[in-house]
């Protein structure tokens, strides 16, 4: 009979998450996922099948993080959908110039993907277009609620606001700093919703409404 394995699936994923975040998957080797994961290179190889293998289940789980990441911050009640969002890409510009904040994995697949038929490719558009959907909800609750005009493209505002993200990350990686994501931030809010997002800033910033 073949013997119990003796590790958890999932920390072994997480920690091959780390080495793949820094290296990529082309530049990662086998002793780096061992030493990470305290695997031998038969046992990885067992249990994922290899090291591009490894990295596509450690992509996926990192897309799924990702998507709950955004679903929590647009999915507050107690703030205006803008509001909510304006929130949250202020907390990206704060993340995206941490020293330490590493590459989401869905960045790295990208650069390395070979053509739109390689899982590193078809993978990390799964997640790009999970990540649009959920914008697009919070998108349409603005629309619903008079802050974004009705004939408002809200699929194409959604995927917008994920390249902006995805370029905050990339110019993060590079070394921009805090300030500088921050103005991206609110320049991509301004020139998506022009007087209105003002208007919805400038509440937020002064306290609640007092419109009747």
């Amino acid at each position: 009979m073949p013997r119990p394995r003796k590790f958890v699936e999932s920390e072994v994923v997480r920690s091959a998450r780390e080495v793949f975040a820094v290296h990529g998957l082309a530049a990662a080797t086998l002793d780096d996922l061992v030493r990470a994961t305290g695997l031998g290179k038969q046992s990885l190889y067992n249990a994922f099948g290899g090291k591009r293998e490894l990295f596509l289940r450690a992509l996926s789980e990192d897309r799924e993080e990702a998507t709950r990441a955004v679903s929590e911050a647009l999915g507050h009640d107690d703030a205006s959908p803008l509001e909510r969002i304006r929130g949250h890409m202020l907390l990206m510009a704060i993340e995206f110039s941490s020293s330490d904040r590493r590459v989401s994995l869905t960045t790295r697949a990208l650069v390395e993907s070979t053509g739109e038929d390689d899982p590193l490719s078809t993978t990390p558009k799964a997640g790009i277009e999970q990540l649009a959907g959920t914008y697009a909800q919070c998108l349409e609750h603005a629309r619903e609620n008079g802050d974004l005009p009705a004939d408002a493209n809200v699929q194409s505002l959604a995927f917008y606001f994920v390249a902006v993200t995805r370029g905050m990350e990339l110019l993060g990686r590079a070394g921009v700093g805090r300030s500088v994501l921050t103005a991206v931030a609110l320049d991509a809010l301004r020139v998506l919703h022009g007087r209105r997002m003002e208007e919805a800033v400038e509440e937020a910033d002064d306290g609640p409404s007092t419109r009747e």
